[in-house]
């Protein structure tokens, strides 16, 4: 059960591993891009390319679909960045179904934890493989497997770590669910002032708050990219920010200030020193490497 191109190398590492693909679900074809032409999702077109059965209901609680979804008689359903299953729908296999998580739970449970992760600062997240219950990523571990972050990486680059990391552990989880060698372990209690959360990131959650530390904003900017992106504004026009290097310095200038040669860099004042952005794109223009805008855009 998926949808977009993160789920696929999870589908491929198990079709290529011989395990026995019953059927696919994933979401209802819909209209995409300029020209509105109705778009399959990646998970379809792979599914389609190798003959597996592809389901894509509407409703999850359509009694169509629980029909013709109970009569494939799966062992285990497998969930890669899917929507949220009811209980008819997960609880229906006798070996229940199994999602995976973009972290190490119980930390960052929720929609956005890669983002999260590096918006904290974090120097290691993970991959946790866990059978899904009623609260949404809190059901019994499986296995989890660590992933290093490097301070330059962003959240593109862990996430493609990610999709590597994930399809692998997902592979040795049913290989042991299959042997019998593997016991659910409950999610250890965690308290509340310990326990990092990742929700849903909204388009004002992306806007730079220059009066915050250099190290702050500079792990905004790499979490948030390439998407959804930090930004922040310029003679009232959005400048998103997708890559920046940064300075630790002092300076008298006020939080936010910029300051530029008009040649080969911008730099904007945060409190311990200065953040500099590397490659922006200006509403209304395409993405480019800051020497290149600073070419074309006059200040006001």
């Amino acid at each position: 059960m998926g949808t977009p191109a993160f789920a696929v190398e999870s589908l491929k590492a198990l079709t290529e591993a011989g395990e026995n693909v019953v059927a696919v679900v994933t979401a209802p074809d819909k209209p995409a891009g300029r020209g509105q032409k109705i778009q399959q999702s990646p998970v379809k077109q792979y599914a389609l390319d190798h003959n597996i059965p592809v389901l894509q209901p509407d409703k999850l609680k359509n009694s169509d679909f629980l029909q013709t979804l109970k009569a494939y008689q799966a062992d285990l359903q497998v969930v890669v960045a899917f929507r949220m299953l009811p209980e008819v729908v997960w609880s229906m296999p006798p070996r229940g179904t199994i999602n995976v998580h973009a972290s190490l739970l119980p930390q960052y449970r929720g929609a956005a934890p890669i983002n999260h992760v590096l918006i904290n600062g974090e120097n290691e997240t993970g991959v946790t493989t866990f059978l899904l219950q009623h609260e949404i990523d809190t059901g019994d571990i499986l296995l989890a497997e660590k992933v290093d972050i490097k301070e330059t990486e962003n959240s593109g680059i862990v996430l493609d770590k990610h999709m590597n990391s994930g399809s692998g552990v997902r592979l040795k989880t049913i290989k042991q669910l299959k042997e019998n060698s593997l016991s659910p372990i409950p999610q250890t209690a965690v308290s509340p002032e310990n326990l990092r959360h990742a929700p849903k990131i909204f388009k004002e959650d992306c806007r730079i708050d220059w009066t915050q530390g250099v190290e702050a904003v500079y792990n905004k900017i790499r979490g948030l990219s390439p998407y959804p992106t930090a930004f922040t504004t310029i003679d009232d026009k959005v400048l998103k920010i997708f890559e920046a290097d940064k300075e630790i310095s002092s300076h008298n200038f006020e939080a936010g200030t910029p300051l530029t040669d008009g040649k080969s860099y911008l730099k904007f004042a945060v409190k311990d020193g200065y953040i500099l952005p590397t490659t922006v794109q200006i509403e209304g223009k395409k993405k480019m490497e800051i020497s290149e805008f600073l070419k074309g855009y006059r200040f006001s």
